[in-house]
C-alpha cells in the first residue's frame, strides 16, 4: 500500500468513532450570501450531501446580503444601516424578496446536482423549507425606524423536525410572517441561532470570514467558553465583521441548551469534514462552560495524582510508580480536570538524543473514558513533544492497543525504542510498543 492510501485508510478509520457519535444528531449550518454566491458553494453542496448521508439531520440557513446589495443598485437605490442591521422600507423590501427567491433557488439546484463522477453521483437530496418561522417588527431603536425589518418572534419547530424525520434536508431563507400576513426581512444569523436552540440542535455552525477566533499572538483559539467568548467580543480586538454579527449568536445558543457552537472559515475547502471528522478540528468551538482543562501537572498535584493512577497500577493496567518518583517527575505530566477534580493524566519522556519520547501513564477515570479525554492528553502530549522537536511519540501497553492504533500509532518490536527505554523493557510484563510519527 502507498502512502496516500495508506492516509486515506487511516483517515476513513478515524473519522469512524465521529460518524457513530454524529449519527442522528441535528447540525444547523449558517452561511452568508458569498458563500452561496462564492467559489466554495460547489464545495459546500457536496459536503452537506456527504453529511446528509452519514445520517446527520441537517439545517442549512442561508443568507444574501450581497445579492441585495446588487438588486438594490440595480433599482438605483441606496442600502441603509444601523448598528449592522439593514433598515428595510417597502422598496428594499422588494430588493430583499427578489434576491433571497434567487439565492435559494440556486442553493437547491446545487444540493440537487447527481452527476457521475462528482461527490454526488447517485445521491438525492431532498430539499424542502417551509413557513417555519413567525416573525415581529424590530420596530423603533434610538429614532430609527426599521419598518420591515424583523425579529424572530417564533420556529415551529414540530414541523422542521418532521421533516428531518423523513430524511429532509432543510433549508431555511431569512424571512419571517407575521400573523398578519406582513414580511420581513431577518438576519441569517439571529435565524440560525434560534432555529438551533428551537430545535435543541448538537451543532450550530457558522461559515464566516476568519478561521476562528484568534489570541493575541494570531493564533487560532481552538476552544471558548460563552463567558471567554464574551470578553473577546466585548474587547473586540482581531474581530471580522462576520464575527461580530455571528459570536453573539453562538454566546446566546449555547447558553441556551445548543451543546457546541463552531465558526469556521468559508473560504477553507472540506471546513465542514476537517472539523467535525478529524480530532484537530480548524475552527473555533464554543461552549456554554468549560467541562474539562488540560494544564500541567505541578509537584501540588502529587496526591491527588497518586490517588488518579493507584487503581491502574493495581489491576496492572499501569507500572508502578512510587509518590517519590512522581513528585521528581512530576513536570513531565499533563492533568485534565472537570470541575478541579482531577480525572486524566499522561506524561511524557523525552529521548532528545534519539529524536524520540514517550507516552507513558496515560489513564483516565472510568466514568469519563466516553468523553475524549483520552485524545485531549493525546493531542497535548503530541504538541508538547513538538515543540521539543522529537519526530516519534512511542508507546508501551498491556491492555489498550486497539486505542493507539486508532489514532495513527503503528506497533514496532522492542528492539526499535530508543537504547535507554530498550535496556529497560520488561520481557515478563510483555508490553506490546507503539509508534507514531509527529
Amino acid at each position: 500500500m502507498d502512502d496516500a492510501a495508506a492516509q486515506f485508510v487511516a483517515w476513513v478509520r478515524g473519522a469512524a468513532p465521529y460518524i457513530h457519535a454524529f449519527r442522528g444528531r441535528t447540525f444547523v449550518v449558517g452561511f452568508g450570501g458569498e458563500v452561496a454566491a462564492g467559489a466554495r458553494a460547489q464545495s459546500l453542496a457536496y459536503d452537506c450531501n456527504l453529511l446528509a448521508a452519514l445520517g446527520i439531520r441537517l439545517v442549512l440557513v442561508h443568507g444574501a446580503r450581497p445579492q441585495i446589495e446588487a438588486e438594490m443598485a440595480r433599482r438605483g437605490l441606496e442600502p441603509r444601516y444601523h448598528h449592522g442591521l439593514r433598515v428595510t422600507d417597502a422598496e428594499a423590501l422588494e430588493c430583499v424578496k427578489s434576491a433571497m427567491a434567487v439565492t435559494r433557488v440556486e442553493v437547491e439546484a446545487l444540493l440537487s446536482q447527481g452527476l457521475p463522477n462528482t461527490p454526488m453521483a447517485g445521491s438525492y437530496m431532498r430539499v424542502t423549507g417551509g413557513n417555519f418561522i413567525t416573525a415581529r417588527p424590530v420596530g423603533v431603536v434610538e429614532g430609527v425606524d426599521y419598518q420591515y425589518t424583523g425579529a424572530v418572534r417564533k420556529i415551529i419547530a414540530d414541523e422542521i423536525n418532521a421533516d428531518l424525520d423523513q430524511q429532509n434536508v432543510v433549508l431555511i431563507t431569512p424571512l419571517g410572517v407575521s400573523p398578519a400576513g406582513e414580511i420581513f426581512n431577518l438576519a441569517m444569523e439571529e435565524v440560525a441561532e434560534a432555529v438551533a436552540v428551537a430545535l435543541k440542535a448538537e451543532k450550530l455552525i457558522y461559515l464566516c470570514d476568519a478561521p476562528g477566533l484568534l489570541d493575541e499572538a494570531g493564533g487560532l483559539v481552538e476552544s471558548v467558553t460563552a463567558d471567554e467568548a464574551e470578553r473577546a467580543f466585548q474587547a473586540g480586538e482581531g474581530l471580522t465583521e462576520d464575527l461580530h454579527l455571528f459570536l453573539p449568536c453562538a454566546i446566546r445558543a449555547v447558553r441556551k441548551g445548543v451543546a457546541r457552537c463552531h465558526l469556521i472559515d468559508h473560504d477553507l475547502d472540506g471546513g465542514l469534514l476537517l472539523e467535525f471528522f478529524t480530532h484537530a478540528g480548524v475552527g473555533t468551538v464554543v461552549s456554554r462552560d468549560a467541562l474539562f482543562r488540560v494544564r500541567e501537572a505541578t509537584v501540588d498535584d502529587v496526591g491527588a495524582l497518586v490517588a488518579l493512577i493507584s487503581p491502574m497500577e493495581a489491576d496492572g493496567t499501569l507500572v508502578r510508580r512510587g509518590r517519590e518518583l512522581l513528585e521528581q517527575e512530576i513536570e513531565r505530566f499533563t492533568l485534565v480536570e472537570h470541575d478541579g477534580v482531577l480525572v486524566g493524566c499522561a506524561a511524557l519522556y523525552p529521548f532528545s538524543e534519539e529524536n524520540a519520547a514517550e507516552l507513558a501513564c496515560l489513564a483516565v477515570t472510568p466514568e469519563y473514558r466516553r468523553a475524549g479525554l483520552g485524545d485531549q492528553l493525546l493531542k497535548r502530549i503530541e504538541r508538547r513533544a513538538r515543540v521539543q522537536r522529537l519526530e516519534r511519540l512511542f508507546v508501551l501497553t498491556t491492555r489498550t492497543a486497539h486505542w493507539f492504533r486508532e489514532r495513527g500509532f503503528s506497533e514496532i518490536g522492542p528492539e526499535a525504542l530508543p537504547r535507554q527505554k530498550r535496556e529497560l523493557y520488561n520481557f515478563q510484563r510483555r508490553s506490546k510498543v507503539f509508534v507514531k510519527s509527529l
